[in-house]
Formats: structure tokens, sequence, C-alpha cells
């Protein structure tokens, strides 16, 4: 019987160890979207599979793959704040566990989509400034056409006439503004 020279068998170990390795290991998931690129626009599809709270969800593709969405334009009351439960609330009869399409164009400082969801067509980020459930997010509002521009800041205004929602406080803090003030407590 013939031996192998010892540096051979040590190369047929290692592509046999390479084999297996790679072969016994699940091929990696194929990601449905690419990452947002400035000033283009683009779409994902999914069914909605948790609300965080007001202006962020997650949805899930057909790939499932999870995707965490913050809502454009608007900016809801945190959890914890007033209001906060019932704009989750809102934004949970709208669409949790339908299917719905997402326009983006930008993922933020946490790894969110932020983006435009329509239902059946339907702008529902503009839905929750019209019911009283969001704050048009002004700060951001460059992000945003002309026309959401316009017609997400006269929702709020009605809204707020109507005093619909949080607007039935009469004056209601901005969630930017909540948030500063808890950061400011944690701070002392």
């Amino acid at each position: 019987m013939k031996r192998i020279p010892h540096s051979q068998l040590s190369f047929l170990i290692l592509v046999t160890l390479t084999l297996v390795t790679s072969c016994s290991r699940p091929a990696p998931r194929q990601i449905s979207r690419q990452p947002a690129a400035p000033g283009v626009s683009q779409t994902l599809t999914g069914r909605v599979v948790r609300i965080a709270d007001g202006d962020t969800v997650t949805v899930l593709d057909a790939t499932n793959t999870q995707h965490r969405i913050r809502l454009q334009g608007i900016d809801a009351p945190e959890s914890h704040q007033a209001f906060g439960t019932q704009s989750k609330k809102s934004l949970s009869d709208m669409i949790f566990d339908k299917d719905v399409t997402v326009i983006y164009d930008k993922t933020d400082q946490y790894g969110r989509l932020v983006g435009k969801i329509l239902l059946s067509g339907k702008d529902v980020n503009l839905e929750q400034v019209k019911a009283g459930m969001a704050w048009h997010y002004k700060e951001y509002e460059r992000e945003q056409s002309l026309e959401d521009r316009e017609l997400y800041a006269r929702a709020e205004d009605e809204a707020r006439n109507a005093r619909r929602g949080l607007w039935v406080d009469a004056n209601p803090t901005e969630p930017g503004e909540f948030r500063r003030n808890e950061k400011r407590e944690r701070e002392r």
C-alpha cells in the first residue's frame, strides 16, 4: 500500500472539511430590498406583524424578512406619554395583520426604513394625523413631497380645530419635547 505524503493528506482533509461545512450550513437568506438611496424611492410590500407605537411598525415580506418601518412625516406620542396608547391602538386598528405597501427612500439612525405606508392606496401616515393621533413632523417635512407636506399640515390644523384625538388637550406636548424633558430628568 502506497503512503500519501503528509502535505497531500492535510490538503485532502482541509478540502473535505470545507465541503462538509459549507454543505451543512443553510444558504444565506436573500434580502428583498436594497439599502435606500437618497432621493430614489423604493417599494416594499408585506404584512404588518407588529405595532411598536403610533409611528413605528414591523412588516414581514414574502421572504419572511422583517423590516422596521418609521412612518415618514409624522411624530406620534411616546408609548408612556398622554395619547401614546390611543395612537398605537389607532394604527393597529388600521393596519395590524394587513398587507401594506411601503414607499421609502431613507434609513434612519436606528436602521428603520422611513416611509409612507399605503393600505389599499390610502396614506396611513396621513390618516394618523387626521385622526389626531400624531403631529405632522415639521422638523423633517423637507423629506416629504410638497403635496404631502401641505396635506399633512392641513390635516393637523383640521384635527386641532376639531379637537380630535390628542387635540382634546388645550396644549399637548410634542413627542420631541417630551423626549427631551425625559432625558433631562434622567440626567439629574
